[in-house]
């Protein structure tokens, strides 16, 4: 068997690294974990690889992060000497190997003569992306599993834009990861000499002031820190957001920020959560503890690699609620526009981008002060797109870009989602609130009663391994065999098969001019819809669904009965495909 040869290929390897054979040792007769770390090779995607930390082709490791490194740099190769002086940009953050890993890049690049400027310390993922512009670098990796479990880590590859790479760059690099046999036969050269051949560079702190003086650009009002008195409670959940956020919002005048001792600093194994995601309500938990002890206005938590934020207010009972992303999205883009067109601020040509499982509130709102919103598919890399697109043509001016997964983006000086940037703006929303004597929870209620009632849900199907994989798929096609045109109360008037981009309504077909994807998408008479999206990186199919009402109480039972009418029919599939 294969998988045989590759682990005979690793033991008779005599350069690997002591901790890796030692763990080889461990596992060489337990052929079912054997199997688990050399069954296939740690797949690279389009937005790069993430996998568990250990031996083998399946995990990430020195040899799996050498094996990516040179694929890119084949890539980078092939734009010629420029791109490979321009180089590449690489951060790391907080987890287990991250510093290790990175420097592993670093001399992978350098190694093949690309400039490698790698940065001293660890860094939110938004500044990376910064950088890469700053520095005028052709590409950019950091090392970084978001807000996975803490065996985990990753490799994400940024291009020129600053933007995670498109599916096309993705994959030709793919390519030439998958061309490389043996990641083990990757040698690099001595960290000393390739920086003395100034082939890697050490940065940070310049770049630090420079995106510092960004962040600042953003805020619409900053002397409301000096006509308020808010209390923040933050916690960068022992991630990388916890000095760039306080200097910025220092640099804005609030003075009472505090942040919540026991996830101050960095931590590998996120010792104080079950989960270091900002989506999860019980990583409020000491943020809320704190929050009551000091009275705080607004709670804000940052993932590991600072590129997710979720904020918990005071609800009219004097309890925290954690707002979903959808919501704090509302939120900072109705400041951002009210601000703009009360100032003389705001283009006539502006944009907002959202993903096509993002609520529709936000549409509402861009259009009530004659804003365009343009959806894009799940992954922020679209919305950077498609900033990229319209900046080179100025057909439209950036105001806003978000996703329902705490994702948002204000200024486009990076291009990725940015969880620094969300928090000076999610403080500012509270101070402006504030000022006008109300709560940010009363001033989303107030954005409900403008715009109408919208609530979203999120549920999912796992299926794990390769049968689980097929089960998904004949779900999907089973959904697109059948030409629904009603489910229970709720009449369909439109279906999207985004893997054919065609758009079916009552008055005929539709093109749409999005990349191709495995998506389908039904929307409802009253504007409701249900979208149904296999996960990119989890064994698992997602279901979204959209609602909206005259009420919250109305909109809440919409909600509840199209899950329940919804699952149901799934749950019928999934019998129908499984016998």
């Amino acid at each position: 068997m294969e998988w045989k040869n590759k682990a005979e290929n690793w033991l008779q390897y005599k350069q690997l690294e002591a901790d890796l054979l030692e763990q080889l040792n461990q596992i060489r007769t337990d052929e079912k974990a054997l199997e688990e770390a050399f069954y296939k090779n740690l797949e690279f995607g389009t937005g790069g690889m993430r996998g568990e930390i250990g031996v083998g082709t399946n995990r990430m490791n020195t040899y799996t992060i050498r094996k990516a490194s040179s694929g890119l740099a084949s890539y980078i190769e092939s734009k010629g000497e420029e791109a490979k002086a321009r180089g590449v940009a690489i951060a790391y953050d907080s987890r287990h190997k991250s510093k290790e890993f990175a420097l592993e890049t670093a001399k992978t690049f350098a190694s093949r003569g690309i400039k490698a400027f790698l940065f001293q310390e660890l860094r939110p993922t938004p500044e990376l992306s910064f950088a890469i512009r700053y520095l005028n670098a052709y590409s950019g990796v950091v090392i970084t599993a978001s807000h996975n479990p803490p065996e985990y880590n990753g490799y994400k590859v940024y291009g020129p834009d600053g933007a995670q790479l498109p599916p096309e760059a993705a994959d030709i690099v793919i390519n030439y990861i998958e061309n490389i046999e043996d990641e083990l036969v990757l040698e690099v050269q001595n960290e000393k000499e390739l920086i003395n051949q100034g082939l890697i560079q050490m940065v940070g702190d310049e770049i630090d002031r420079a995106y510092q003086e960004k962040l600042l650009t953003i805020s619409e009002n900053p002397q409301l820190s000096t006509k308020t008195d808010i209390k923040v409670v933050f916690t960068p959940l022992h991630g990388t957001a916890n000095k760039p956020a306080r200097e910025a919002l220092k640099a804005l005048g609030y003075k009472h920020v505090h942040v919540v001792a026991e996830q101050e600093l960095p931590d590998p194994q996120f010792s104080t959560v079950k989960s270091p995601n900002p989506e999860e309500h019980a990583a409020f938990e000491l943020a809320i503890r704190d929050g009551n002890h000091l009275g705080a206005d607004i709670l804000i938590a940052t993932d590991p690699d600072a590129d997710r934020l979720g904020i918990a207010v005071k609800n009219h009972e004097g309890e925290y609620v954690v707002l979903t992303g959808n919501q704090t999205g509302a939120l900072l883009l109705d400041y951002i526009l009210s601000q703009k067109e009360e100032k003389g601020t705001l283009p006539k040509n502006g944009i907002v981008f959202k993903t096509i499982v993002t609520s529709e509130l936000g549409r509402k709102i861009a259009s009530s002060f004659q804003i365009k919103t343009e959806d894009v598919l799940t992954g922020f890399k679209f919305i950077a797109e498609k900033i990229e697109q319209y900046q080179s043509s100025r057909e439209y001016t950036f105001l806003f870009g978000y996703e329902e997964s705490y994702g948002y983006l204000i200024g486009d000086f990076a291009r990725d989602k940015d969880a620094i940037q969300a928090t000076l703006l999610a403080t500012e929303v509270c101070a402006y609130y504030q000022n006008m004597g109300i709560t940010v929870y009363e001033g989303l209620m107030n954005i409900y009663k403008k715009y109408g009632y919208y609530l979203e849900g999120l549920r999912s199907l796992t299926l794990k391994g390769k049968e689980g994989a097929e089960t998904i798929q004949a779900i999907l096609t089973s959904f697109r065999n059948e030409n629904l045109k009603k489910l229970g109360s709720f009449n369909i008037v439109a279906a999207e098969d985004y893997l054919t981009s065609k758009r079916e309504t009552s008055k005929g077909t539709e093109d749409i001019l999005l990349p191709k994807s495995n998506v389908l998408k039904y929307i409802f008479e009253d504007g409701s819809w249900i979208c149904l999206r296999p996960s990119g990186t989890e064994p698992k199919v997602k279901f979204y669904f959209g609602v909206n009402g005259e009420n919250m109480e109305e909109t809440k039972q919409k909600l509840t009965e199209l899950e329940q009418v919804f699952m149901d029919l799934v749950d019928q599939k999934l019998k129908l495909v499984s016998a």
